[in-house]
């Protein structure tokens, strides 16, 4: 277990659930399920169950290193890796890479967002514990899929073979294709061919197994990273990345290494999961009342009103008459309606705003 360690990408600014989400405060560090936790710290509860608390490094971008050090008080400064620019999820971990390698090179890894929901933790546990332990043994670059629930347009697909290549858990397969977020049609028939999963955006693998992906697919990334060799984990740590980062790429490790390695294997999985990246993904997971309603806010009151989620201030009082199937979210000085159907435009709506009213609203 010492050999284990844990990867949380926690840099996004989960423009998608605007306006509860902000660039000064993003959803990772918002207790958006009102369980009194954010989705930052319930991350880093879950995985508590399965490293070390001191494997876990938390990368994120530097302008919430004060937001993350506060909301986990527990965790040592020096495991928090500050990325001074946004350039996807490829750069942050080999950022990682490097930075666990100054300490075991032994280690195995499992790399997770920040702002994902697990309902049955339990199971959870034991599939990152059946997937470190396979990667741990095999070169393999595993990933987790979900068992589809419909056939939804938002999410990444990856389609497996039939043979069996893990003799302690049938569930693991090598991966056989990946497809990126598809149409209504193909989605449909990916889930009636039976054999497609959605991408999770989970990862386990050996640092060794990971770095030699690297080297192959990705070797103008690991090169730049590589020159810090002995400035990991010192003072000229945070000067060399902010010189790394300002001439590397904008990659996903999904584009860079995935979708090209050839010993890519996914574990289908069924924990309960939601990837919270939209308003409709929060309204699938809360209580809803007698009209299929998800509302915070105790002073909300609906007429002839259903299929909705509603988020308001406590002190707000809300009436609402007539609408169905809509987002209606108020936070600070913005108030958000619209269809749930529509709820993919918000990322426009966002970059609208901006530029006609500046930085103030989003």
């Amino acid at each position: 277990m010492d050999n284990y360690y844990c990867v949380i990408m926690a840099g996004g600014v989960g423009s998608r659930f605007w306006p509860m989400s902000k660039t000064s405060h993003p959803k990772q560090f918002i207790d958006i399920l009102g369980v009194g936790r954010s989705l930052l710290q319930m991350t880093w509860d879950r995985f508590s169950k399965i490293v070390p608390k001191e494997n876990i490094l938390i990368v994120t971008n530097e302008s919430y290193k004060d937001l993350v050090m506060e909301q986990l008080p527990e965790i040592a400064e020096n495991r928090v890796l500050c990325e001074p620019a946004r350039r996807n999820t490829a750069p942050c971990i080999a950022y990682a890479n490097y930075k666990i390698k100054e300490e075991n090179e032994k280690a195995v890894v499992v790399v997770a967002p920040s702002d994902h929901v697990i309902l049955k933790e339990d199971e959870f546990v034991n599939d990152i514990n059946t997937a470190l332990k396979a990667a741990e043994h095999h070169d393999w670059l595993l990933t987790l899929g979900i068992r589809p629930s419909r056939p939804d347009t938002g999410y990444g697909y990856i389609q497996y073979k039939d043979k069996k290549v893990y003799p302690d858990d049938d569930r693991l397969r090598k991966v056989k294709t990946f497809t990126e977020k598809p149409n209504l049609e193909i989605a449909k028939s990916f889930i009636e061919s039976g054999d497609f999963l959605w991408n999770s955006g989970m990862f386990v693998w050996s640092l060794k197994s990971i770095m030699k992906a690297f080297d192959k697919y990705l070797d103008d990334v690991d090169e730049l990273f590589s020159k810090g060799a002995g400035k990991y984990n010192t003072s000229d740590e945070t000067p060399f990345i902010k010189k790394t980062y300002s001439v590397c790429k904008n990659i996903s490790i999904d584009y860079g290494v995935m979708e090209k390695a050839d010993n890519v294997h996914v574990l289908g999985v069924d924990f309960g999961w939601s990837d919270l990246g939209t308003w409709g993904s929060l309204f699938a997971t809360r209580k809803k009342d007698q009209n299929n309603n998800a509302i915070v806010g105790s002073q909300v009151m609906t007429y002839d009103t259903k299929n909705c989620i509603v988020h308001m201030p406590d002190k707000k009082l809300v009436v609402l008459q007539g609408l169905d199937d809509y987002i209606v979210v108020e936070q600070n000085d913005v108030l958000l309606v619209c269809r749930k159907e529509d709820e993919q435009q918000i990322r426009q709506f966002v970059n609208d705003v901006k530029a006609e009213k500046g930085d103030k609203f989003i």
